[in-house]
């Protein structure tokens, strides 16, 4: 009876197991009752403390979002799977964050404190008023696959992070940039298509003359 049971048990689990996948990569365009209710596990799954959001928000399967202090998020905004953002600030409108991208603190653990191991060191999460650096991404940028960008810096609208960058500093409005650390390597748009592409996106509801987005 006992190994009865355990069988019965193994198989329960793994029919979960088979339906939480399905249910998790079934095709939105099929299921649309299925896939609000999805994203709202994603979302549910991935947002933890001191998190606010916009509208339209999509998270993938696997993501961590959350803040020491008060991340705000904006309206119309993806973010991939595998992504971790950790940081205090705020993300604008019409964002793409891509698959495994990091938006994380680069003094989230004192390393410097005499007689600690780093693993026992003050945490952010503790200390939030010392460790955190607010972090600003304005709106319409893009931050391609696997990039990290490191807290206390701002980007600016309508910038693009390229695959695989490490951003240190500041990013410029409508800049292109790539590498480790990353630098600027090109422009996203000429200055008249970027006045018109702002005056279009404002237009449409997208905050771009928001103070806050500037660098």
């Amino acid at each position: 009876m006992a190994l009865s049971f355990i069988i019965r048990a193994k198989t329960t689990l793994e029919t979960l197991r088979i339906w939480k996948y399905s249910f998790l990569t079934c095709s939105d365009s099929r299921w649309p009752v299925i896939s609000r209710l999805k994203g709202l596990a994603l979302r549910r799954l991935a947002l933890r403390q001191n998190v606010t959001y916009g509208k339209n928000l999509h998270v993938g399967l696997g993501s961590v979002i959350w803040a020491p202090r008060s991340l705000e998020i904006g309206n119309d905004v993806y973010i991939g799977k595998n992504a971790t953002v950790q940081v205090d600030g705020f993300i604008g409108d019409g964002v793409m964050i891509a698959n495994g991208v990091g938006i994380v603190g680069k003094t989230d653990h004192d390393m410097k404190q005499v007689g600690k191991s780093i693993r026992a060191s003050s945490w952010v999460g503790d200390e939030p008023n010392r460790l955190s650096l607010p972090t600003r991404v304005g709106s319409d940028v893009w931050i391609g696959y696997g990039a990290v960008v490191l807290s206390g810096i701002a980007i600016g609208n309508s910038a693009v992070i390229a695959a695989g960058s490490i951003v240190t500093t500041d990013v410029p409005p409508n800049a292109i940039v790539a590498g480790v650390p990353a630098k600027q390597v090109g422009s996203r748009f000429t200055s008249a298509d970027l006045a018109v592409h702002w005056e279009l996106l404002t237009d449409q509801g997208v905050r771009m003359d928001n103070l806050r987005y500037e660098v």
